[in-house]
Parts: structure tokens; C-alpha cells; sequence
């Protein structure tokens, strides 16, 4: 048993979110595909915190993996998706392949779909995937990852009400800095300087500044098919 799964918890946010509740006494469980990644998570997160760490190998895109990782569980209070992948992603529609677009579709929406169907009967408490703000403010170069941020929210309204009691909800971050960006072949550092000028919060976010929100979603129990933005204002700008 275990009291939370992290799928995508080896990196970025979802990193942080496990030491955010490791640290609160909660045992935490993080999925991802690259078993070196994992091991190296659990040897920092093994220091974080109260909790037990444990990791599982498995590709959300692929429907055996997910539903082996939910037969291995009998009871889960809350389940969270931060896995991402950017690769090969950003650009004009015309110029991205069409595998490309069918692996972000299968990642992020199929399998956010995927964690509901196989979490359904296990999860007790909530589910809840990651968006991101280019659902809400498209530029131009990032259409078909922005499509599939901006179903979460659909599918979330729909799980809510099919697998209630448990909670569904969508956090849909700005601009954060992880190693995301580094997939991206951009000058980081003065995106996120211009971005910084621009923002109500004069800022870009942290990690932490997200598993916060996630934390404060899992934990509030009347909060469900609801999308919180954690943008520093971005929507607005």
C-alpha cells in the first residue's frame, strides 16, 4: 500500500511534489520509464522526508503498463500525472510529424484516460493530472501539445462525476523552470527574463511553487473537476 503515486515523480514538479509530501509523512510511490532516473530520485527523496519511497518503471502511453501498476495496488489514496514529453513538439503545425502529435496525444490525453480507467475501484481519495498554460494562451508553435493540455480539463469534468467520490482535478502550470526546457533548443534564461517582466508575480515558477498547488488540491476535500491555475498571472497578461 502506498499513499500516493507520482507518475512522471523522477523529475521536475513531480519530484518536488514527493519530497513536498515525503516530508509531511505521507509514503510516496513515483513512476516513470527510465529506471536510472527513478533510482536516482529515491537516493535523494530516501533523505527528504518521513515517508517510504518506492518506484515503479512504467510508460503511461502504454495500456499494460498502466494497468500493471494499479494491480499492484490494492489501496491508493491519491494519484497524481506530471509526466510530460516535449520532444520533437514545438513549431508550426506543418512542420510536425504526425507520429510526433499521435505520441503526445497517447502520453497526455490517452494516458491521463488510461490512469482513470485503471485507478477507478483503487484510489480512494483523488486523481490529479498536469495542464499547462499553453491550453490557454497558444502561440502559434505549440498547437498540438496545447490541444491535448487543454482536453485534461474535459476529462477531469468527466471523471469527476464517474468516479465520485474520488476527486479529479487538473493543475495547469505557467512557465516553470525544469528540465523540460532544456528539450527545447531555446535561450532559457532570456525567455524567462522577458516572460519575468511581463508577469504579475515578476517571476517564473518553481517547482516547489507547484507541488504546493498539487498538495493543496489532494488535501482539500471539497475541491473537484476543477482546473487550478499556478501561472504567476499568465492567462491574464
Amino acid at each position: 500500500m502506498t499513499d500516493a503515486i507520482i507518475i512522471g515523480g523522477g523529475s521536475g514538479m513531480g519530484l518536488a511534489l514527493a519530497r513536498t509530501l515525503l516530508a509531511e509523512g505521507m509514503d510516496v510511490t513515483i513512476v516513470g520509464r527510465s529506471a536510472d532516473r527513478l533510482t536516482t530520485a529515491r537516493a535523494q527523496l530516501e533523505r527528504a522526508g518521513h515517508g517510504k519511497i518506492g518506484t515503479v518503471v512504467a510508460d503511461m502511453g502504454r495500456e499494460e503498463d498502466v494497468a500493471a501498476l494499479f494491480a499492484q495496488v490494492e489501496r491508493v489514496d491519491h494519484v497524481v500525472v506530471t509526466a510530460a514529453d516535449a520532444t520533437g513538439v514545438y513549431g508550426r503545425s506543418a512542420d510536425i510529424t504526425t507520429a510526433t502529435a499521435r505520441s503526445v496525444v497517447d502520453t497526455k490525453l490517452l494516458g491521463a484516460w488510461l490512469v482513470g480507467k485503471y485507478a477507478g475501484g483503487r484510489v480512494t481519495g483523488s486523481i490529479t493530472y498536469t495542464s499547462g498554460i499553453n491550453a490557454y494562451r497558444p502561440n502559434g508553435s505549440n498547437t498540438i501539445m496545447a490541444a491535448a493540455n487543454g482536453a485534461l480539463a474535459s476529462l477531469a469534468y468527466g471523471l469527476a462525476i464517474e468516479l465520485a467520490p474520488v476527486r479529479v482535478n487538473v493543475v495547469s502550470p505557467g512557465w516553470v523552470d525544469t528540465a523540460l526546457w532544456d528539450q527545447l533548443g531555446m535561450d532559457k534564461e532570456a525567455a524567462f527574463a522577458e516572460l519575468a517582466e511581463r508577469l504579475p508575480a515578476r517571476r517564473v515558477g518553481t517547482p516547489d511553487d507547484i507541488a504546493q498547488a498539487f498538495s493543496s488540491v489532494m488535501h482539500n476535500g471539497f475541491i473537484t473537476g476543477t482546473v487550478l491555475h499556478v501561472d504567476g498571472g499568465h492567462r491574464i497578461t
